[in-house]
């Protein structure tokens, strides 16, 4: 950690592969969560919060103060937990304003009308690009960043910048672009705009997929994804990423989770309404996405 930097942990979920962060400034021991992880089984539907009552109580017994529970966009591959903590730690929520380009797009895939009409309430705030807000005495910024989805958001705060699915660690190269509303030529000028930052600024990224069975990782700098990124290390162009990015994209199947982590996550982490039996229910848009492909167990690149 540099001098202005902030104190990070990161909160590794086995089950996706996914990054939890919580960001804090050590001098006021004032904190953000972002893009905390909500448990579900797909086999039974059931739904449990244990990595973020990890998270509430790292933040208890380390006497931390939450200001912002936040996410980076609309994830695909696992649940939010966003509405759950923000509810627990008495702190507001945020995502990026073009969250509502997702919702009007996922609106009519699941014929959900509410979507479109009242998405931008299951946040407390909507980021705009260049937006400023205070997490302690450190100064976070907002940097529109799509291409994976219509709607991410990259959190910079002091040296380290919270990339979500962008860039993965370097020897996993990048995030995919095929979903609806994503863009491999955006994620391009995305990630030229991160590496664009001071070399020694530090990136956690959202996911890690422990390429070739390594332990998990999810810190990396400017200057070692410029050298080592093996889909965009220095000297590689926009259309040769954009063929690569795209011919990869067309390889790898639908994540596991997507049909049923986007109806939670375009909610702000909520889940469907109860029905009068008490139970909330999750909606299929069957022969939507073409015919089923074999799953790997991981696999949102």
């Amino acid at each position: 950690m540099t001098p202005h930097g902030p104190l990070v942990e990161g909160f590794y979920d086995e089950g996706t592969g996914s990054v939890a962060y919580i960001v804090a400034d050590p001098g006021t021991a004032r904190c953000a969560v972002i893009d905390p992880v909500l448990g579900f089984d797909r086999d039974s539907g059931a739904t449990d919060t244990r990595l973020a009552d990890a998270i509430a109580e790292h933040i208890r017994t380390r006497r931390l103060t939450a200001e912002w529970v936040l996410d980076t966009h609309p994830h695909a591959d696992h649940l939010s937990a966003v509405a759950y903590l923000g509810e627990r730690l008495a702190a507001p929520t945020g995502i990026g304003e073009r969250v509502t380009a997702v919702q009007e797009i996922w609106a009519d895939i699941y014929r959900l009308p509410e979507l479109r009409t009242e998405g931008h309430r299951y946040w407390d705030r909507l980021f705009a690009e260049g937006d400023r807000f205070r997490v302690g005495e450190l100064e976070v910024e907002v940097l529109f960043s799509p291409g994976h989805t219509a709607a991410s958001v990259t959190y910079l705060v002091g040296d380290a910048a919270f990339v979500h699915d962008t860039l993965f660690m370097p020897d996993a190269g990048t995030a995919r672009a095929d979903f609806p509303g994503g863009d491999a030529r955006a994620l391009y000028r995305s990630i030229q705009r991160i590496l664009a930052l001071p070399p020694q600024t530090r990136l956690f990224t959202g996911h890690d997929y422990r390429p070739g069975g390594r332990e998990a990782r999810w810190e990396s700098t400017v200057a070692e994804q410029r050298a080592r990124n093996v889909h965009l290390r220095d000297g590689v162009g926009e259309a040769e990423f954009v063929r690569l990015r795209e011919e990869r994209d067309r390889t790898l199947p639908l994540p596991g989770l997507m049909l049923a982590a986007l109806q939670v996550n375009l909610r702000g982490g909520r889940l469907p309404e109860p029905e009068a039996n008490g139970t909330s229910y999750l909606k299929l848009p069957l022969n939507r996405f073409g015919p089923a492909t074999a799953q790997r167990p991981l696999d949102v690149e």
